[in-house]
């Protein structure tokens, strides 16, 4: 399997391209911070406050956190900075991108670029991903960047995409894009990515989606990459919308010792955010 990359390229485990070499280390956390929450509904602030950080008591790793729900104005946040190896979640970035550039000429994708984006985002194909990163260019991806203001994202240099450097900030704004008119992303745009994130197959669900409320709709992605350094990044983004809420959530980890341990870490919080956000 080429792409035109050189042998210091490997394939691993979450399926993701990344060097042998020349990694890319994320910025390293100083002493522990706290969750950080806001809200306009009285309590609950204080609520999720408490309920993740209980979540978070004992896990190994480095973890991430970003929540904001726009029905009570609630915001929760914690390392919102602090840079992480994308893995696979920045193939929603790569799929708006693309949805930006197509708007710009007024164009629907192609069928070639349908394909493609479906299989990128639903089964988390990394052949399709490399031929829309290809396709694009970094001058485009930048452009995109620039337009959705994410500009704590670093795209992976040489292709490999599963590097790029991304932050809970950048991958909340994205989220917010996705979810909510703007003039950044079409309505046409967002429903396609929403449509896309809502039909990821079913192996690939876990994550931030773990304990939502039922008739709550979901929207998804989840990264996962094992590297020789700071164990397995395990990701996941989401956009939940029902119950009287319409939120998203990112939790970002790296330090895992495995990809089920992040998955578990990730789904404590998911569980505790859902339950506080329903019971408000």
């Amino acid at each position: 399997m080429t792409f035109g990359i050189s042998r210091s390229a490997r394939w691993v485990a979450g399926g993701v391209l990344v060097a042998s070499v020349a990694a890319i280390t994320p910025a390293a956390a100083a002493a522990p911070p706290a969750v950080g929450c806001s809200s306009a509904k009285a309590g609950l602030a204080a609520k999720l406050k408490k309920d993740i950080t209980a979540a978070l008591a004992g896990r190994k790793g480095t973890v991430a956190v970003g929540l904001y729900d726009r029905t009570t104005s609630t915001t929760c946040t914690l390392r919102a900075s602090s840079a992480y190896d994308s893995a696979s979640v920045v193939k929603v970035t790569v799929l708006a991108a693309l949805l930006w550039d197509a708007k710009k000429t007024n164009r629907l994708l192609t069928d070639r670029e349908n394909q493609l984006a479906t299989a990128m985002i639903t089964k988390s194909d990394n052949t399709a991903t490399s031929t829309l990163w290809k396709q694009l260019g970094l001058t485009k991806i930048k452009g995109f960047l620039t337009a959705a203001k994410m500009t704590q994202t670093k795209p992976g240099a040489n292709g490999y995409w599963g590097l790029t450097q991304i932050t809970v900030t950048d991958e909340q704004k994205l989220l917010k894009l996705i979810h909510a008119k703007n003039s950044v992303l079409s309505d046409n745009s967002r429903t396609y990515l929403l449509k896309l994130m809502g039909k990821v197959v079913s192996s690939q669900r876990w994550g931030t989606p773990y304990g939502v409320p039922s008739g709550v709709t979901v929207a998804v992605k989840n990264g996962w990459l094992q590297r020789s350094t700071q164990g397995w990044r395990v990701h996941s983004v989401g956009t939940f919308k029902g119950g009287g809420h319409d939120y998203t959530i990112t939790v970002l980890t790296h330090g895992n010792s495995t990809m089920n341990y992040g998955i578990s870490t990730i789904q404590g919080v998911a569980k505790v955010i859902h339950k506080d956000l329903a019971a408000s």
